[in-house]
């Protein structure tokens, strides 16, 4: 086999992975994809993709960092959520991968709700944080999926044009 067609298949295998991760938070999501993208420009010897591009789309890659923090702290913030909390919805969210796609979707929730649990034994205000921060995740998720396609799409044009 052709050493560029398995650098192209590695490069898309990068890509599909790193889609995943953007819903699962067990994997570096956008910079698999963003990766991908690199190996597959680097595999043309740039020719198809050239710097431009890729610099955009390694800013986009930062970005997507960016929102994972910022919207899981703006969902926690939003509702009081203590610094157990958090800690308990990232705990949560790692703990939930053992459970398969419900575990991921709901282990953040459960995390946060048993981390304000142990900060301030308040049924209510666990709940709502809990919830808050869940919501804080789901948003991010939903960002960083709509980046990833962005990212495909600026690729894509950038291939073609």
């Amino acid at each position: 086999m052709d050493l560029d067609v398995l650098f192209y298949v590695l490069a898309g295998v990068l890509v599909l992975v790193g889609i995943a991760g953007t819903v699962l938070p067990a994997l570096p999501g956008l910079p698999l994809v963003f990766a991908g993208m690199l190996l597959a420009a680097w595999t043309g010897d740039f020719e198809q993709v050239g710097w431009l591009p890729l610099v955009v789309l390694g800013l986009m890659t930062a970005l997507s960092l960016g929102i994972d923090f910022l919207a899981t702290a703006m969902g926690a913030k939003r509702v009081g959520a203590s610094r157990l909390a958090v800690a308990g919805a990232i705990v949560g969210t790692f703990a939930g991968l053992a459970f398969g796609p419900i575990g991921v979707f709901v282990g953040p929730f459960v995390g946060a709700l048993a981390g304000e649990l142990l900060h301030s034994r308040q049924v209510g205000q666990a709940t709502r944080v809990g919830f808050g921060t869940w919501v804080g995740i789901l948003v991010g998720t939903v960002l960083k999926l709509g980046l990833a396609f962005a990212m495909l799409g600026l690729f894509a044009l950038a291939w073609v044009i």
